[in-house]
């Protein structure tokens, strides 16, 4: 590379997956010769490579200058790429996940039967009737995006999503089933939280913050699984949509305060492990929300009986949830209200 007198060498920075590299190079050096550098440095081949820098991302222009692409002397740059071993490893999931809808499919259009002993001589007798199995209202697959960061960690999250006590109580219970439960990458739809495929063939959830410097909160994630779970019935977010909705979001929020007070009466203890809000931040909710949490208010509730103590807690809870799915219907890329 020749290098012009004239020119001013450019001194940034290229982060990539937690490894910062420090690169100086003249302000003409064109764009692809960047790229060929950050491939030798990370694996990531040019076609797979996205710059982002002050929020924006730099489009793939060949051989214009770094310096004329709006690189300059100190940015800090973000790169997101998949490596070419990661491509591998993409692909056999993406294969394997191929095979197991085809397994599906294929077991889903076969009679299955139940086997149970025959009341009359103890004998085995095969009930002629087909049934579904609870097994199949799951979801079938857990991929996370291997070209964002720490795709171990957005796995753990998703498979937390997919094994929660409460959400499979719900699945089970409305007969719903989803091939694949996967990630939104904040950079590439960053107006959208969530989307559903196809009634249910993919879910997608946007997990990360938008910096990429961690997670967002596990309940709000949780809340949109929620609302994309109703569009496995309802594609738009029509009067039928809300009210699924929130009947799914009441259902959640009745089946932990149930496994937290069970809890509560089998050890004394306020808080059940693996299930949401202990018993006492769910009354000073409620507290705060019946007569704007007077004194005399929480008295009231404190006079409460047990049934009208739940009462109140799970209304609060649930006017709480509505507010937020006000804001979750907006980040949809679902029904007709949300854009793609």
């Amino acid at each position: 590379m020749t290098t012009n007198s004239s020119d001013s060498v450019l001194s940034f920075s290229v982060a990539f997956r937690g490894t910062t590299h420090r690169l100086a190079l003249p302000s003409s050096t064109p764009l692809s010769e960047l790229e060929a550098q950050l491939q030798e440095l990370t694996g990531v081949s040019p076609g797979l490579q996205k710059l982002i820098f002050k929020g924006k991302k730099a489009q793939h222009q060949g051989d214009a200058p770094i310096g004329e692409i709006g690189i300059k002397n100190n940015s800090k740059i973000q790169l997101l790429g998949t490596t070419a071993q990661e491509l591998d490893g993409l692909k056999n999931v993406e294969d394997e996940r191929h095979r197991r809808e085809r397994i599906m499919r294929e077991r889903a259009m076969k009679p299955q039967y139940k086997v149970q002993p025959a009341r009359s001589s103890g004998r085995i007798s095969t009930l002629s009737s087909p049934s579904s199995s609870n097994s199949n209202f799951k979801f079938h697959s857990i991929v996370p995006l291997a070209h964002l960061p720490n795709p171990e960690m957005a796995r753990a999250t998703l498979e937390k999503l997919a094994s929660d006590p409460a959400i499979r109580h719900v699945m089970h219970k409305h007969e719903f089933t989803v091939g694949v439960l996967t990630e939104l990458a904040p950079h590439e739809q960053p107006h959208l939280l969530g989307l559903n495929v196809n009634a249910g063939q993919e879910i997608k959830l946007r997990i990360y913050t938008d910096r990429y410097d961690g997670f967002r909160s596990y309940k709000e994630i949780r809340r949109v699984l929620c609302h994309e779970l109703t569009h496995n019935v309802w594609g738009d977010h029509d009067n039928n949509f809300k009210e699924l909705n929130s009947k799914l979001n009441r259902e959640v929020a009745e089946y932990e305060r149930s496994a937290i007070e069970g809890a509560h009466s089998l050890s004394g203890q306020a808080r059940a492990a693996g299930y949401g809000t202990p018993s006492s931040e769910l009354e000073a909710e409620a507290q705060s929300n019946v007569l704007g949490g007077s004194a005399s208010a929480v008295s009231m509730l404190e006079a409460d009986s047990p049934e009208d103590r739940r009462r109140r807690i799970l209304e609060a809870t649930m006017n709480r949830l509505r507010k937020e799915e006000e804001e979750i219907e907006h980040s949809c890329g679902t029904g007709s209200s949300g854009t793609v």
